[in-house]
């Protein structure tokens, strides 16, 4: 199954210096690849996973039952993770997540793994992201041992620890333990995300921080500038309701001009939005005296 697109879902303050980003001009989301088996299977049908685990990227999801890493998966039959790899090449994303291992052999795992990150090392992979298998039953402490050890080999391979994060919260699974349920696909997609953030993959969201503004007074010059973190610059400012006649919100952020009479409070809502679609919004006020 794939279900490819980008699922995307500041500080403000009154300054008079620009706000320094964090990230390049790039309007293009960091593009991610999930390959994954029944277990990951859960997360394109729940909406809030995919909310979640598409924050700051452009995730292709590649689940499908049954698979398994290399060989021949079990019926129904669908391409191995290698396949996957194999057929999308040079086109695959620079970062691939893998949440494979639930149908694989026990003694065939670790060669397997090795297969699998010589062909992504191959398609031009830049940082892989493996999940453990949660170690409900049989063979899996094995093979999140197998998992750990192919990433002190491989610098560029990171271990997202899934069996010691659902540790004790049968709550997330089905009856075999494994499988998940909605409170599990939104908790998978979590884990995956902040591993992303953390190693600087995905683009943390774009926040507002002003909570007021300085006052401003009929008939003398006004000027604010609201500053945005987070995200992806450059950014683009606009606001909803009405700002004291003479004010003129700027596209970069300035709050402009020479504010007219009757005096009062003014209410409205800025909106930023950054370079790869993220948005973020608040209520803020100016008083005119």
């Amino acid at each position: 199954m794939r279900a490819s697109g980008a699922i995307a879902v500041v500080v403000a303050a009154l300054v008079t210096a620009s706000a320094t980003p964090a990230h390049s001009l790039d309007s293009a989301p960091p593009a991610v690849t999930l390959i994954g088996d029944s277990v990951a299977e859960a997360l394109p049908g729940d909406a809030a996973a995919l909310r979640v685990l598409g924050q700051g990227i452009s995730l292709d999801l590649e689940v499908a039952p049954c698979r398994r890493l290399t060989g021949t998966s079990c019926p129904p039959g669908p391409p191995t993770a290698l396949d996957v790899i194999t057929s999308e090449g040079s086109a695959i994303a620079p970062t691939v997540v893998i949440a494979v291992g639930y149908n694989d052999y026990e003694l065939e795992y670790a060669a397997e793994i090795e297969q699998v990150l010589g062909a992504l090392d191959e398609a031009g992979v830049r940082r892989v992201f493996w999940l453990t298998l949660r170690e409900a039953s049989g063979p899996y402490p094995a093979m999140n041992a197998a998992i750990a050890a192919a990433a002190a080999r491989h610098p560029n391979v990171s271990v997202v620890d899934w069996n010691t994060y659902a540790r004790g919260r049968p709550e997330w699974f089905q009856a075999d333990g494994l499988h998940l349920l909605g409170p599990g696909s939104e908790a998978m997609a979590a884990l995956i995300h902040a591993a992303l953030l953390e190693a600087g993959v995905a683009v943390p969201p774009v926040t507002i921080a002003t909570t007021a503004l300085p006052e401003a007074h009929a008939l003398r010059a006004y000027r604010a500038r609201f500053v945005a973190s987070g995200g992806r610059a450059p950014y683009s400012w606009s606001l909803a309701g009405r700002v004291p006649r003479g004010l003129h919100l700027l596209a970069s952020g300035r709050l402009t001009g020479i504010p007219r009479r009757p005096a009062g409070s003014f209410a409205f809502t800025i909106r930023v939005k950054d370079a790869i679609g993220q948005i973020a919004t608040r209520r803020l006020a100016v008083r005119v005296r």
